[in-house]
């Protein structure tokens, strides 16, 4: 059934990495704690099915490219009706394939394990009716735009014959259930390996395993027993997973090895945090059973222990000072892939390999409220190079650090008795209302509980929800006495805003203010941490380089392709250094890499570094090209782009990044840590299914960059303050909350009711 002509244009496009798949040498040297001491396998579920449909010729060519060269193919195991062994990840046909199309009103319903189960099955179908049927994405959050591509079911025969696996494992899910249609999984199995070499087999039925035992020798095939639930029961002997895992000595009777999902070594609670691992690894080790931990998979949210990186999961099964499994199952194999060969056994004094700047987004507030004293504390720890303060300014001239002037955004304001204070501010924020900085004094803004920043709550990602509302919010001064300390902090990046509105409406010079801190702090004096001044501002930045000699940072708030060369010359008049964002490095359609612009370039050729914002470790902020992987991204926009610098909430991500021992490795670089080609994937999807093109990214022109000078700071009354009803850190009392409040809830509902979802 396989298709030469899919697998030909899949290798004609040869994706989107640079180096071939002879480029791949392990990087592995290191004793592993897994039962041989060899390293953990990669075995690729379907191939790559976390971007291709499951099981297709697609999917596991990808696994093969970007892998270990070592990877072991998955492939679920279903008969035909007439005793086929096709690859597909399901008893049922439905979810990842196109058969309800071919055959219209034909599904049938049968028992399953004893549960009757309605749908399209194998069992009801020949392999010459299933030459028509194509696969499709069967997990409705991954795209879909490859289902065009008319990629066919593969029989076991074919996927060796089309991929040539590296190694082979046969997963038998329901020997049952074919036994009851005539059709023998033993038989299949027995005659498969006279034809190909299967390296593994398992099941989640002991009656299965144990009726091939003797048929197989370790050394060629292993037999593995698949635990599923440990509530769910097992169908031949009639006891629960759980109770089996209480008898080991008995699995080993007929099987070499065990696979489960990691809650059974690495647990989580209902709130998804882990909980002290079990001892099932050491314990079977002990007994001579390898582990294999299944349900590794990059975008389905994980422990919020591992902040969204994937990578990080990985090594906690294998490199974690106590046990290693002995292999991982993964939709996404580039993902192990790494984390055994370039990221293992790196030791807390490893050394930086990479010397691209960490630049902190408000601390590490991916996983502590943003700007506040434990997300300072937290991106020092993790290796941050430069830490970020945003200055913003209270009602009685205190600057200090936030993430926006407008105070509904980090904090808990909102649901205060300082509500009574939002007010429509169009030079700031052009929609909705807004409660602002300069409207509280700093006693009142400090009494307020900090707010982590959820940017993707509309995917139902949230961070770190334990400890969402930790911290304390610093005064600019109180900021520069921390790092002042930090002898591991290169430097610091203080960033203006809103300067000229500041100076005209409110009274405040924030030029001044920040000079004279970073006067007193000692930072202008030899010697001293290295200062960034940052602005989308051009007139700010030109008060800066009058008025100090601290490095100044332009922020082009905009996504640009390239760069009018008037426009540089008029950056290099007042910065050394610029902030892109990433679609100006790598423009997206639909989600998907396009081509490079020539921003980076164009702005490196004028001695200007470049700084790329924001790399986030949550699979929704990547391009489908970057595989749910932030060190995959990290990785291409680094080797891809030559730039200088990235800025990210998850600074430890990053700056592990810098270590990794695939690095600066020349021709025997492997192929997973190579940068990804714009446009490969894309390439790919059948033009019938191609998205429309997204619009050419506009050039920067110089006067976009040219700002009028600074206004004078205007002399402005504050009016006092009103009396609050409540202390002002808490909400209050009943209707306590005065009427006029109604034209700032109105306009501005869905941000309460995120914000009270997340308290």
């Amino acid at each position: 059934m396989w298709n030469s002509r899919a697998l030909s244009l899949l290798l004609f496009h040869s994706f989107f990495l640079i180096a071939s798949v002879s480029a791949q040498i392990s990087n592995t040297t290191t004793a592993w704690n897994t039962l041989s001491g060899s390293p953990p396998l990669v075995i690729a579920r379907g191939g790559f099915s976390g971007i291709f449909p499951d099981s297709s010729a697609y999917a596991y060519n990808l696994a093969i490219i970007t892998s270990v060269p070592d990877v072991v193919l998955w492939c679920d195991v279903q008969l035909t009706k007439d005793g086929a062994g096709i690859c597909f990840p399901d008893i049922k046909l439905d979810n990842a394939t196109d058969i309800s199309f071919i055959f219209q009103n034909q599904s049938t319903n049968y028992l399953v394990n004893g549960v009757p189960t309605g749908g399209y099955f194998s069992v009801d179908y020949t392999l010459k009716d299933l030459s028509n049927v194509f696969l499709t994405q069967g997990v409705y959050s991954r795209n879909s735009l490859f289902d065009g591509n008319q990629l066919p079911i593969l029989t076991v025969d074919d996927l060796v014959t089309a991929v040539t696996p590296p190694g082979l494992w046969l997963n038998i899910q329901h020997d049952a259930f074919y036994s009851q249609h005539n059709l023998s999984t033993r038989n299949f199995v027995l005659s498969v390996s006279r034809r190909v070499i299967v390296n593994y087999i398992s099941s989640p039925e002991v009656g299965f395993l144990r009726s091939i035992t003797a048929r197989f020798s370790p050394k060629i095939t292993k037999l593995v027993f698949r635990f599923l639930g440990q509530d769910d029961t097992e169908p031949s002997t009639n006891q629960t997973y759980g109770s089996l895992l209480q008898n080991l000595t008995f699995i080993k009777s007929f099987a070499s090895g065990i696979l489960v999902p990691k809650g059974y070594i690495w647990p989580v609670d209902a709130s998804l945090y882990l909980q002290p691992h079990t001892s099932l690894v050491t314990d079977a080790h002990k007994l001579g059973l390898e582990v294999y931990a299944s349900d590794f998979i990059n975008d389905i949210p994980f422990s919020y222990n591992y902040s969204y990186d994937p990578v990080a999961e990985s090594l906690q099964f294998i490199d974690n000072g106590n046990f290693s499994v002995d292999g991982l199952l993964s939709d996404f194999p580039i993902t192990p892939s790494e984390a055994i060969d370039c990221f293992a056994h790196l030791g807390s004094n490893a050394k930086q390999i990479d010397n691209t700047l960490i630049i902190s987004k408000y601390g590490a507030s991916g996983d502590f409220p943003a700007c506040t004293d434990i997300a300072y504390k937290q991106a020092v720890s993790d290796g941050v190079d430069i830490l970020d303060c945003p200055v913003q300014i209270s009602k009685d001239g205190t600057p200090f650090c936030s993430s926006s002037i407008n105070l509904i955004d980090s904090t808990v304001v909102a649901q205060t008795n300082f509500s009574t204070l939002a007010t429509t501010i169009p030079e700031i924020k052009p929609t909705g209302s807004g409660i602002f900085s300069f409207s509280l004094n700093w006693d009142d803004i400090k009494s307020l509980t900090p707010s982590i920043l959820n940017p993707f709550t509309k995917y139902s990602l949230f961070r770190n929800p334990k400890y969402k509302n930790v911290g304390s919010l610093l005064t600019l001064s109180e900021f520069l006495s921390f790092t002042k300390n930090q002898t591991s902090l290169p430097g610091v990046v203080i960033i203006v805003e809103n300067a000229a509105y500041l100076a005209e409406k409110q009274g405040f010079g924030v030029t001044d203010l920040v000079i004279d801190a970073l006067s007193k702090a000692g930072y202008d004096k030899p010697g001293a941490q290295k200062v960034f001044i940052q602005s989308t501002d051009s007139s700010v930045l030109i008060k800066f380089k009058e008025n100090t000699n601290y490095q100044r940072v332009y922020k082009i708030d905009e996504a640009v392709g390239d760069a009018a060369t008037s426009a540089v010359d008029d950056i290099k008049r007042f910065a050394s250094s610029v902030v892109i964002n990433k679609k100006s490095v790598f423009p997206l359609t639909d989600s998907f890499l396009v081509t490079s612009t020539n921003t980076v370039s164009k702005l490196k050729s004028s001695n200007l570094s470049v700084f790329v914002e924001t790399f986030s470790n949550e699979f929704v902020s990547q391009a489908w090209d970057f595989y749910s992987d932030a060190t995959t991204e990290i990785n291409s926009y680094i080797q891809g782009s030559d730039i200088d610098g990235v800025i990210t909430d998850f600074p430890k991500t990053a700056n592990r990044y810098r270590k990794n021992k695939c690095l600066n490795l020349g021709k025997n670089t492997p192929i997973y840590m190579q940068p990804v080609q714009p446009g490969g994937l894309f390439g790919v999807i059948d033009k019938g299914y191609l998205p429309p093109a997204a619009a050419p990214l506009p050039s920067l022109s110089d006067s976009e960059v040219t700002e009028a000078p600074l206004p004078p700071v205007t002399k402005v009354v504050q009016a006092s303050s009103p009396a609050p009803e409540t202390n002002p850190g808490t909400k209050p009392k009943g209707n306590a909350q005065p009427k006029v409040i109604a034209c700032f809830f109105l306009p501005s509902l869905a941000v309460l009711v995120t914000s009270l979802l997340l308290i």
